[in-house]
């Protein structure tokens, strides 16, 4: 009998484990200000098979990245759509990013964004809705360095927006 019990627990538990396993869909985008360039520095990491799906969804069913043959129409579609979902205000006046490159490391793909000729901050919003038109659990955090003071946001579908007051 205790045979028989065993059999059934060895047999059952994988299946109630998978049951609760589930994917996070999570981005983290670092925002530094560097006062001696006047410039605000931004990486995005974002999970390369997301950013495929939803680049795919909007642009075009056959892109692939990280392949040995990316097509060089892929930065293009990256800032295009980045800066759909990536808004900025610095002293509440709008501002748009350069996409400078990409970078692959793993399963992530890291993308590079400067604001140049920024004098100074007192006030910083920034909207980051990235890939919450593919998923709608997409958490999106944001860590900020901007006049030696450090934040850190969580965004999500229910709220897209953070502030930032320095005065």
């Amino acid at each position: 009998m205790k045979i028989f019990r065993f059999l059934i627990i060895f047999f059952m538990f994988p299946l109630f484990a998978f049951t609760a396993m589930h994917k996070y869909y999570i981005s983290v985008t670092q925002v530094n200000y560097v006062e001696e360039k006047e410039s605000l520095q931004i990486v995005s990491r974002i999970f390369i098979d997301d950013f495929e799906s939803v680049l795919r969804s909007n642009y075009d069913e056959k892109i692939v990245l990280a392949g040995k043959n990316e097509s060089k129409e892929i930065d293009s579609l990256m800032n295009i759509y980045l800066q759909s979902k990536l808004k900025l205000k610095i002293n509440n006046t709008p501002v748009l990013f350069s996409f400078i490159g990409k970078a692959y490391d793993g399963d992530i793909v890291r993308c590079y964004l400067e604001v140049e000729h920024v004098k100074y901050i007192d006030v910083f919003s920034i909207t980051n809705s990235i890939l919450l038109d593919y998923q709608e659990d997409q958490q999106n955090i944001v860590k900020t360095k901007i006049n030696s003071r450090n934040k850190s946001f969580i965004l999500t579908s229910n709220n897209t927006n953070a502030l930032l007051k320095f005065n």
